[in-house]
This record gives structure tokens, C-alpha cells and sequence, in this order.
């Protein structure tokens, strides 16, 4: 069961506008693909659910076009489909109303274009016996991970963890045996969705280009983003750091209220240039216990682990006058250790690297008595810390709690990275598709079931 819409074209703009006459342009087609439309060919957007409510959301869509000045005709066929009374048999919910169950199944909805539009990563999948459970972890900065359960229309989250290595710990210890890697196969309602929103996609004669892709990969890969906007989100939810800018705007301080942490970021940086520096005091006028730079190209997801560990406030009151010992540096890179990252000795010290030898974190013993030495601990991704792609220094009296969020975001957390765009072939519609229903902005609607 499918909807489609046909957009009108866009008109022509006359030379000289009457500027007292209102002009109406078509809604645009990004915003009809976050209410879950896709494009299938230019001008045509299909709705394929997996809950069988396209004929609901169809005419939802279609008081949204008639608001936004659009004239919309409804084929018999759609409008048949939108009056027409249902409901699921063997309901499990049969307390829920109609409504109710439409809510349920329209968050079931979400969560299945956030697998398919790869905003939601699932880790690993099981059957209890009854249903499929699986557990993720959403990839925008400061996403939960969740404890799935259920298929199609009655997915629901059923649990939320703060990071993927616990919501992994909790899955496993509950299904270890059952536990597969990765999501579990599409449904059958899953499969039917896709095939509805390819139904446009055959090969073709001429090629126009897509949009760029994003990818998952591990955090250290992951694209640097928008530092500017990451530093505004952080000030406008945590009221207790207040902004501070230079007389030339090329640089921001964040300042705690204590006057104790400051943070500093430089906005016009290049790749391997220092953008970010985090200093924490024992007074407002004391010199630092401790610093840390990270450099332009470091990845989101990377600060805001860091940022996410300066608002809980814990570990500033580092004690200065105690040595790195061992116990700090087995604190500060546990969660490498049990994620498998590869242990060794080289001439600097001691180094940890990840599995694909892309990323690493090193401690270095011989500057670590120096108390402001700028990269006693050097976490880096590229072909070695001295070459790095990314790199993030700090200085011997570090948190080891800062340090061990830091390790713990590399081994388990994942980021996005803009691919290369790729070419997509497409053709225009040559026959009806019967078993297609639409809703038109001129043109029109069906649904079958």
C-alpha cells in the first residue's frame, strides 16, 4: 500500500512582479520528505508505511498543500480509502482507542525511518521467542542508545542507556545466546515499503546526480561538523557557563561561573591547526591544574563527549601535587582495553591503538612530571601522532575520568562521514501503476489494499 503525490510546476516569475498580488510556490520537497515522503521521480514523492496508514497521512498532507494555497484533488479511489473505517485484528493493545493505535504505530513509523535513513545504528538484534528485540544507538550528537522490541507497526523503545557500551552489556547479559550482530532480516511489510518507494527506479537514459550519502563509522573517522554550532548548543542548555568574546570575534570563551574552567575556541582554524582549549584553575587567579587543545578537524561526536564531561562538573579539583601513576593511566584507557585496542611499548611510551590502526591514544612518561607540558597524553586519528589527521593533547594532570569519556566515545561510539556523490538513474513514469494510489496537487489519488 502506497501514496503518491504529483507536485505542480513551479511558475514562471514575470520580469515585473505586481508586488500586490500574493504569489503561492509549490510547499517544498523537503518538507514533504520529513513528513516521511520520498522522492521517486522529479515531482513525484511516494508515502509507503509499514503501519498501512498512507490513506490517513495522505489526507493529512493533503490539508497541509491546501493550507499552503496548493489545489489538491483526491482520486475516488484515495478518498474511499481515507472514510473508510478499520482496525487491526488481534490487536495486542486492545485496550488502546483507534487514535491511540494510530500514535503507537506512527512512533513505530519513526523509529523505522531512523534505521532506514541511518539516523538510528542497531548494534545487534535476537528473537525472544515471541518477537525481535534489538539495541542502537542514535548517531545525532548526544544520542541514547535503546532497547527495541517488536516488529513493523508495534516496534516500541523499551529502554533507554547513555552509551553503547552499556545498552550492549544489558542486551547481551539477557539474550547472549540468541544475540546476532547487526539489524535482523527485513519483514515482509519492511520489504513491501522499499518496493513501493523503488517502483520509480529503473534503469534509464539519462543519469542526474544524487545526494551525497552519509556513512557510519567509528567516531575517530567521522566528519569534524559544525564546531560553532556544537559550542552554541552547549551554552544555551548549560546557563552556568556565560560566553565572552574577543574584540576581534575570531575567538569564543565559555567561562564556568566558578571562574575555575574556561573553555576557548577559535572559529577561523584549519584542519591541523589547535581550535579548542579547556583550562581548569584551583582559584579564579591560581595557575592551571591542567589543560587540553583539540584541533579543527577533530570530530563532533569526539567533543561532545569532552563538552558532555565538562557540564557534569566532575574531576576539575585534580590534585596537583601526586604523580601519574599507573592506576591513572589504567583508569584513563580501560575502555580501549576492553574494547581489544591493540597495547604496545614504542619510544615514547605507551600507546593504544584500535583495530584498523586508524586511531590511537599514546601516554608519554617522560614529560609526565612536567605539570604543563601541553601533550604528556596525545589522542590522535591519521597514520601516527606525530602525522595526525585529528589530534587532541593534554597535559600530565588530565582527569582520568575526562580522559577515560574521551577513550570510551573512540571504542564504542560511532559518527557519520559525507561521501563522494554517486550517480543515480532514474526514468519518467511510462504507464499507471494501478496498485500505486495517489494524492495530487492538481492531479490525483488512490489506495487498494
Amino acid at each position: 500500500m502506497a501514496a503518491l503525490v504529483q507536485l505542480p510546476p513551479t511558475p514562471h516569475r514575470h520580469r515585473r512582479p505586481n508586488p500586490r498580488q500574493p504569489r503561492h510556490q509549490p510547499p517544498r520537497t523537503t518538507h514533504l520528505e520529513a513528513a516521511g515522503w520520498s522522492v521517486a521521480a522529479t515531482d513525484v514523492l511516494v508515502l509507503a508505511r509499514i503501519d498501512h496508514e498512507e490513506p490517513y497521512w495522505a489526507a493529512d498532507t493533503a490539508k497541509h498543500l491546501i493550507a499552503e494555497g496548493i489545489t489538491v484533488e483526491i482520486t475516488p479511489r484515495l478518498q474511499e480509502a481515507i472514510d473508510e473505517e478499520w482496525t487491526w485484528p488481534n490487536y495486542p493493545m486492545p485496550w488502546c482507542t483507534r487514535s491511540e493505535i494510530r500514535e503507537v504505530s506512527n512512533q513505530a513509523q519513526k523509529i523505522h525511518d531512523d534505521i532506514r535513513n541511518d539516523h538510528l545504528l542497531i548494534h545487534a538484534h535476537a528473537h525472544d521467542g515471541h518477537t525481535t528485540i534489538a539495541v542502537g544507538t542514535y548517531l545525532h550528537p548526544g544520542g541514547k542508545s535503546v532497547y527495541l522490541h517488536g516488529e513493523d507497526h508495534l516496534r516500541q523503545v523499551a529502554d533507554t542507556f547513555d552509551s553503547p557500551a552499556e545498552a550492549l552489556v544489558a542486551f547481551e547479559k539477557v539474550h547472549a545466546a540468541e544475540m546476532r550482530p547487526g539489524p535482523a532480516p527485513l519483514t515482509d511489510t519492511e520489504r513491501a515499503a522499499i518496493a513501493a518507494r523503488s517502483v520509480f527506479d529503473v534503469t534509464a537514459d539519462k543519469s542526474e546526480p544524487s545526494r551525497p550519502q552519509p556513512k557510519t563509522v567509528p567516531v575517530y573517522l567521522a566528519d569534524a561538523g559544525d564546531h560553532d554550532a556544537l559550542l552554541d548548543t552547549f551554552l544555551d542548555a548549560h546557563g552556568e557557563f556565560e560566553r565572552w568574546r574577543t574584540w576581534s570575534d575570531d575567538t569564543t570563551h565559555a567561562i564556568h561561573e566558578s571562574q575555575t574552567l574556561r573553555i576557548e575556541h577559535v572559529h577561523e582554524t584549519q584542519g591541523r591547526e589547535i581550535a579548542w582549549t579547556v583550562a581548569a584553575y584551583e582559584t579564579p587567579v591560581s595557575d592551571r591544574m591542567w589543560h587540553l587543545t583539540a584541533t579543527s578537524a577533530t570530530p563532533a561526536p569526539a567533543l561532545q563527549a569532552l563538552l558532555n564531561h565538562l557540564a557534569d562538573g566532575d574531576g576539575w579539583d585534580t590534585v596537583i601535587g601526586v604523580s601519574v601513576d599507573e592506576r591513572t593511566v589504567t583508569t584513563a584507557t580501560q575502555p580501549l582495553t576492553e574494547a581489544g585496542w591493540k597495547h604496545t611499548l614504542t619510544g615514547h611510551g605507551i600507546r593504544w591503538t584500535s583495530s584498523d590502526g586508524q586511531a590511537g591514544i599514546r601516554f608519554d612518561p617522560l614529560t609526565a612530571q612536567a605539570l604543563q607540558n601541553p601533550a604528556t597524553w596525545t589522542i590522535w586519528a591519521g597514520p601516527d601522532p606525530d602525522r595526525p589527521t585529528w589530534a587532541i593533547t593534554a597535559s600530565p594532570h588530565t582527569p582520568s575520568s575526562l580522559l577515560a569519556d574521551l577513550s570510551e566515545a573512540l571504542a564504542y561510539e560511532t559518527g557519520t562521514r559525507q561521501t563522494q556523490p554517486a550517480r543515480e538513474y532514474r526514468t519518467r513514469l511510462a504507464a499507471s501503476l494501478p496498485a500505486v494510489p495517489a494524492v495530487t496537487a492538481g492531479r490525483p489519488a488512490s489506495r487498494s489494499r
